[in-house]
């Protein structure tokens, strides 16, 4: 039981520090090693541990991931992180325009596949106005974290809690919808706000972009290193992506069907494709992520086993705090999450939310609403934050911690205010 703890104890740690202390191990290492080393110890069958893994959850995350693969490969977000960019309007109204686009997309597609391949994009065209790239790229980031809230399949938090809590697409979307939207119109506020002075780029900031290879030119025909400037947008390909989302958000909504067989079926008509290889779909899949939810699915299987995990929720129902209570569990979820990262909370606090008799959509959109909320308050509270940091400084354009939060906590704070003022008014 004392080896349990302990790995338990460190898998969570990593999650919290983004890497396992003095190793040269990440998120998803650490879980994978950490349920290795549980199975080996014995303290876990290799049988319960592959028991443990939630297929629903895997599934529908994977079907997910190779949906959004397909914009990917169609050459969708290229084209419309051109379009935006390239449209004759102010500082101002394309921040808007980020805002609702982020939004939009990273409600039915994956979040961070959507930042992921517009985040290049946007960097180049904004530095070739002589813009700001950083309120843009901020503006994308914070909405996609907001925007991905609003339903199910929007982040993967949101899917392990679908699957644990067994909600409806639509009555979620009806729960959570109205504070994102009004969140959004805040993140558009404050950063107008904040950045008001600084939209163009001054002689500071183009000392201060460097791009890590000389030879690299910013355009707006050669984006990445190696990429190739004459890849056009594939309209069929895009269209064919576009109809099965349709098709698996009206499933969603109009059926019972299991959410795992919309999307697994989803993912298998793109992947039988004849232009785009299965490779090519494939690569855009998230394994990392993927493997980090099997490997904790273990890790706290093996807790869960010990029976310490139920005696201290025992104990902290004893000292007051309920986690069936809306308000408790909405600070809660948003608390943890920025220790240890959405999925990683979700999937702590989910066996003991799942079980509630009443009032499970309310739960499960307050929980959704707190891990959601509080994405936008430190870099690495969210993979988006992660991936738009680390994507821009490969261009040469810094978003650091501090410049992060100082629009991102203010929104989060806004948001989490108007989530409690909704809760109170819905409950």
């Amino acid at each position: 039981m004392d080896i349990t703890v302990v790995l338990f104890v460190l898998a969570y740690v990593a999650m919290a520090l983004g890497h396992l202390p003095v190793f040269n191990v990440d998120r998803a290492g650490a879980a994978v090693l950490m349920a290795m080393l549980l199975i080996v110890a014995g303290r876990i069958s290799p049988q319960a541990a592959w028991n443990s893994i939630d297929f629903e959850t895997i599934g529908m995350l994977f079907g997910l991931m190779i949906v959004s693969a397909a914009f990917v490969e169609g050459g969708f977000y290229r084209w419309l992180a051109r379009k935006l960019a390239d449209m004759p309007v102010g500082p101002k109204t394309l921040t808007a325009l980020m805002i609702v686009t982020g939004a939009l997309l990273s409600a039915v597609l994956s979040n961070s596949i959507v930042v992921l391949a517009m985040t290049p994009v946007l960097c180049a065209m904004t530095l070739q106005r002589q813009m700001n790239p950083v309120p843009i790229l901020l503006a994308m980031c914070f909405a996609a974290n907001l925007g991905s809230t609003a339903t199910l399949i929007g982040s993967p938090n949101n899917i392990i809690l679908a699957a644990s809590m067994h909600l409806s697409f639509v009555e979620f979307s009806k729960l959570t919808l109205i504070p994102v939207l009004l969140s959004l119109f805040f993140v558009w506020v404050v950063l107008v706000i904040y950045y008001r002075k600084s939209w163009m780029l001054t002689a500071d900031m183009q000392a201060q972009i460097q791009m890590p290879d000389h030879n690299v030119q910013v355009n707006a025909g050669m984006i990445d290193r190696g990429a190739d400037p004459n890849k056009l947008h594939n309209r069929t390909e895009t269209i064919k992506a576009a109809v099965v989302t349709v098709c698996v958000v009206a499933a969603f909504v109009f059926t019972d069907w299991p959410h795992v067989m919309i999307a697994l079926g989803g993912g298998s008509v793109l992947l039988l494709n004849r232009s785009i290889s299965s490779h090519d779909l494939l690569r855009h899949v998230d394994a990392n992520l993927l493997l980090m939810l099997m490997g904790l699915f273990v890790v706290n299987e093996a807790m869960a086993m010990t029976g310490l995990l139920t005696e201290f929720v025992d104990w902290i129902h004893g000292t007051g705090v309920n986690l069936h209570s809306i308000f408790q569990s909405f600070f809660i979820s948003a608390a943890v999450s920025d220790l240890i990262g959405n999925s990683p909370t979700i999937m702590l606090l989910s066996p003991f939310i799942s079980n509630v008799k009443e009032g499970v959509e309310l739960l499960g959109a307050a929980v959704a609403l707190g891990t959601g909320f509080s994405s936008n308050s430190i870099l690495f509270g969210s993979l988006a934050g992660i991936i738009v940091a680390e994507q821009a400084k490969a261009r040469g354009v810094t978003i650091g911690f501090l410049e992060f939060s100082r629009t991102g906590l203010p929104i989060t704070l806004i948001s989490l205010g108007l989530g409690v003022l909704w809760l109170t008014l819905i409950k």
